[in-house]
């Protein structure tokens, strides 16, 4: 069987959830990287692999699939992996943790676009607030857990781990949140930690340039 063909961008939140669920799945891929910023992704080889020109996306032997929670999904299934298990109530809850992974990324992707795409040079309050909400929400719901949705490793961690980590990236601070601390101090020895913390602190770095910001959003 070929490697998977993995189209991938390091600075971008969802490609880094696909990479972790590669790399926690230890899944053999070619990684084929797609830059943004060089406008890679509208490339007419790659607009014809995927029309939506967008990363992450995946050519399993043939199999085309993008959006970083499908792709984390069907690599856990198609694999037989416990990350995404076969029991439907343990299944159910980890999808509602991933549609809040989809809010969280929404949130954090409002602050990054407005700065990124429309020279925005400040971050207004209720941008932030959107973002605490959502933090305090997870922080709430893992009262008691280890991991996002329950005691056991699972993509929605990966995919939460990647947007939690853009959002600090770019200023949001994680010690008002005690539960998502812990957490992400002990997802560090998770394979793929690091490459995604190089991600989120390109992409934090970036932003923060252009806002002349260097410390959390209260600083």
């Amino acid at each position: 069987m070929a490697p998977l063909k993995f189209y991938h961008y390091l600075l971008s939140p969802p490609s880094r959830c696909a990479l972790l669920t590669i790399r926690n799945l230890k899944v053999e891929v070619e990684i084929i990287i797609v830059d943004l910023f060089k406008k890679d992704h509208l490339a007419p080889e790659f607009v014809k692999i995927n029309p939506q020109h967008c990363v992450p996306t995946i050519d399993d032997n043939g199999f085309v699939l993008w959006e970083s929670r499908a792709i984390a999904t069907y690599l856990a299934s198609s694999r037989g992996s416990a990350l995404y298990p076969t029991d439907h109530k343990k299944r159910a809850i980890i999808d509602a943790r991933l549609y809040l992974d989809q809010a969280l990324q929404i949130a954090g992707g409002a602050i990054i676009y407005a700065i990124h795409a429309e020279g925005a040079t400040t971050i207004p309050q209720d941008k932030k607030n959107k973002v605490y909400k959502i933090l305090g929400d997870l922080n709430t719901i893992m009262e008691g857990n280890n991991y996002v949705a329950g005691n056991e490793l699972s993509v929605a961690d990966l995919a939460l781990l990647a947007t939690v980590s853009t959002v600090k990236g770019v200023g949001a601070n994680l010690n008002k949140f005690k539960n998502i601390s812990a957490w992400y101090k002990r997802l560090e020895s998770i394979p793929g930690y690091q490459e995604n913390e190089e991600g989120a602190q390109g992409l934090g770095k970036y932003i923060k340039s252009k806002i002349n910001l260097t410390g959390t959003w209260e600083d």
